[in-house]
């Protein structure tokens, strides 16, 4: 992988993480088009969601450090409501993760009839929230958990984290900007504690033919592209206009399933 191919792909982890159309689809309809090996890429894939773990707290650092204080003044207030909230929405992710983690990774091999499928399904998921009229409530523990189940299925490439979540939370009658940033909170710690297994694992080790210099080049166009996706996702989400994302997603998994 070169600079050219790191910088092309940085910036669509970035773009693609926080906007509802899937980064993992992206990246390997991406990595296929560049005709970067899928297999032999995993320690780039590592680092620009890591730059776009860090463009998320940068966009919420206030939030969270809020969050922190409020969780360490060990009461059960809001703050800590809402931590143990993103604890419930973890489960689903931590249970696929601790028992299918081999048969999620054998997916990402560049199979673009498979990444075009699921685009439909974000597509499908996406389209429905046109229909939802009433957002008034509150996220609950058991919302929570709702919303956790669809940041599991996206762990299939092709299937939108932030798309799922949001277009999940926005069905149950959540309200949009609530859902919005508790779509980008709730994922920090499972994609800090999948890249930690993946550096403990040792699987970055055997993924280290790529250069210092496109990984730091695809870390920084990852962050950039990231923390402007993100602002400008929130601002999407309160305006309800994620059909127009739903259009997208079906015309590139169309195009993906025909031209694999």
């Amino acid at each position: 992988m070169g600079w050219f191919e790191a910088l092309i792909l940085g910036i669509v982890q970035g773009l693609t993480e926080f906007l509802p159309v899937s980064s993992s689809g992206h990246l390997e309809i991406g990595k296929v088009l560049l005709g970067v090996n899928a297999e032999k890429s995993l320690v780039f894939t590592v680092v620009v969601h890591g730059a776009t773990v860090l463009s998320t707290i940068v966009v919420f650092h206030k939030e969270i450090w809020d969050l922190i204080l409020g969780f360490f003044k060990l009461k059960w207030n809001d703050q800590t409501k809402y931590i143990f909230k993103i604890i419930v929405s973890m489960i689903p992710v931590i249970f696929i993760g601790l028992f299918f983690a081999e048969e999620i990774e054998s997916l990402f091999t560049g199979n673009l009839v498979f990444v075009g499928s699921m685009l439909i399904v974000t597509s499908v998921l996406l389209g429905f929230t046109y229909f939802s009229k009433s957002n008034k409530r509150n996220i609950n523990f058991l919302d929570s958990f709702i919303i956790g189940i669809a940041q599991a299925f996206a762990v299939l490439p092709g299937i939108s984290r932030s798309g799922s979540t949001i277009a999940t939370g926005i069905l149950i009658g959540n309200k949009k900007e609530i859902i919005a940033k508790f779509s980008f909170l709730m994922v920090l710690i499972p994609i800090i504690g999948a890249n930690l297994k993946d550096v403990v694992g040792g699987e970055m080790a055997s993924n280290s033919g790529i250069g210092i210099m496109p990984l730091l080049i695809g870390f920084i166009a990852a962050f950039i592209s990231g923390l402007l996706a993100c602002k400008w996702m929130i601002g999407l989400v309160k305006k309800g206009k994620l059909i127009y994302f739903s259009i997208y997603c079906f015309i590139i998994g169309l195009a993906a399933i025909i031209f694999a």
